[in-house]
């Protein structure tokens, strides 16, 4: 395909400068339920993208699949095609702290890199921070649809079993102390793709930011029920577009 991406399969001009991310190809055609108007719909390996309007703003949605490798796949080929972009991650999470409950909403103020993706960019040291602007817009859409959160610290993991200090029959864990510390240290959340978003989208001068639903109580060892997970998925969504409608104005 002449001039697209190799793997989201875009070309400049087919996607918008606000552009929300999500791992699940199931929440990106959520959201897109949500435009006024759909003017793309395409479908790479498992990448799966829509280009619209909300609410009268050019609007992207992408599901990326899961992982921080996924995440640097769609940025950098992102950054390609579309100039100076606004970058919102929409994903799930495992909250760990006791004050965290099932449906809440996290938005990371920033986040620590367990992955090594963003490593093979920038040093160990260096900060996966959201854009302030971002942070700022998603605490006003939270706190405008009224819908419980909290802001702190998010932990990036590589995988979801292991690299998350889930205890599995006939896989030992070399840290099964993991969740206990992070805990102790005031880290809020686990998920996925949020430290290589933030990471990357520093190197460049990008906006980004990122809010995910909890699904997992890692403190009480919950699962969230699938009624309340929708009505979780939704506010994050719902979060993620009036945030947009902040920052387009800004």
């Amino acid at each position: 395909m002449p001039g697209k991406q190799y793997h989201l399969g875009l070309k400049s001009g087919e996607v918008a400068k606000n552009i929300l991310l999500c791992g699940d190809p199931a929440r990106a055609e959520k959201i897109s339920c949500f435009f006024d108007k759909i003017s793309l719909h395409r479908k790479n390996r498992e990448f799966t993208t829509f280009t619209g309007r909300y609410k009268n703003i050019p609007l992207s949605v992408i599901g990326t699949g899961i992982g921080p490798d996924n995440t640097e796949i769609a940025l950098i080929e992102l950054s390609q095609i579309v100039k100076n972009p606004t970058l919102i991650r929409i994903g799930s999470c495992g909250g760990l702290q006791k004050n965290i409950n099932l449906g809440n909403l996290v938005i990371s103020t920033g986040a620590l890199r367990m992955e090594n993706t963003s490593t093979f960019f920038v040093p160990d040291g260096y900060p996966a921070l959201a854009h302030y602007e971002v942070v700022q817009a998603l605490k006003e859409a939270v706190s405008s649809l009224k819908v419980k959160h909290h802001l702190g610290i998010t932990a990036t993991a590589p995988g979801f079993y292991g690299a998350q200090g889930r205890k599995v029959k006939g896989f030992p864990l070399r840290q099964p102390d993991m969740v206990d510390y992070f805990r102790r240290i005031g880290v809020l959340n686990f998920e996925m793709e949020t430290s290589t978003l933030l990471t990357l989208a520093n190197m460049r001068g990008f906006r980004a930011g990122s809010v995910c639903s909890v699904y997992a109580d890692r403190y009480h060892y919950k699962f969230i029920s699938p009624t309340l997970k929708n009505k979780a998925e939704l506010n994050c969504i719902r979060t993620g577009l009036k945030a947009i409608q902040t920052l387009h104005n800004n």
